[in-house]
């Protein structure tokens, strides 16, 4: 039989990474980083407050392909206040016959605060991808989170006519637990058209906020000024539940829906946290 040479193929990537805060008498330092695989943070960063420490999280590969599977796992301690995010937009590349994976566990403990806003999530054609994002909050934790998911590269003219995306997020508060959701989109079926879908829209994004209830002025002016930004172009909506709120974008365009989080972001963080919203610098490059 004729020697089979070994294949160069390289294989699905396993890659978790593990960061803890803390605060050091007013300033909340990265106190642990550990990883195994593709999934680093660059150094701190403090454009604001030293209270109030940034962390970018990279992905070197630039880029998820079907079997690849990624945790990540953040550790606020008491009183830290850490915000997160990515160098620019994760790319879930088609499955190849393998699931992908990513999977979120966030603690934030008694009286700290965590942002994770990371940049927006594309979706390329026929990728399979399974998202879980867990949060536990002390009683007394502060939380803003948010994404943006692109169905299909429609800039490059391509649709997200197959393919299948399952997402599950939860939120708990002392144990309790505020928000549920689950759900999943097959590209090319009518869930992609349906109302109680995407509404034939290719762009979805979230803004999640817990922590004390706002007053009804705010949340009014919160809606109106999503609705001027999205002028129509897309569909946007505002809710607040007790201690939760939560506000929706439905779109054709990640520009827009990135305009319209971080307008949102920058109305809801005074209020919540006590904090101007202080752009990170890798946004605008």
């Amino acid at each position: 039989m004729p020697d089979i040479a070994p294949s160069t193929k390289p294989g699905p990537w396993q890659a978790r990474l593990s960061l803890g805060f803390a605060n050091d008498n007013g300033t909340t330092r990265l106190i642990e980083r550990s990883h195994f695989g593709p999934l680093r943070v660059q150094k701190p960063l403090y454009p604001e407050q030293p209270a109030v420490c940034h962390a970018i999280i990279i992905h070197p590969p630039g880029g998820v392909v079907g079997g690849d599977q990624l945790a990540i796992s953040a550790h606020v301690g008491p009183n830290a206040h850490a915000l997160l995010t990515t160098p620019g937009a994760a790319k879930w590349y088609k499955a190849n016959g393998n699931v992908s994976h990513q999977h979120v566990s966030l603690s934030v403990t008694e009286g700290a605060t965590l942002e994770w806003l990371p940049q927006e999530t594309i979706f390329f054609n026929r990728a399979v991808v399974q998202l879980d994002h867990q949060v536990a909050l002390a009683a007394d934790a502060q939380y803003i989170g948010g994404e943006i998911l692109c169905f299909g590269r429609t800039a490059s003219g391509e649709s997200f006519d197959s393919g299948k995306i399952s997402q599950r997020t939860s939120i708990r508060r002392a144990g309790k637990l505020l928000w549920f959701e689950q759900g999943s989109i097959s590209g090319g079926t009518a869930t992609m058209r349906s109302p109680l879908g995407l509404a034939d829209h290719t762009v979805c994004a979230t803004l999640i906020a817990v922590g004390k209830v706002l007053p009804v002025k705010v949340m009014n002016d919160l809606r109106e000024a999503s609705n001027l930004l999205a002028d129509g172009q897309a569909m946007v909506g505002a809710t607040q539940m007790k201690s939760v709120i939560v506000l929706r974008f439905l779109g054709h365009s990640s520009e827009l829906a990135r305009q319209w989080m971080t307008q949102a972001w920058q109305q809801i963080r005074p209020e919540l946290l006590g904090r101007a919203a202080v752009i990170p610098r890798i946004w605008n490059t």
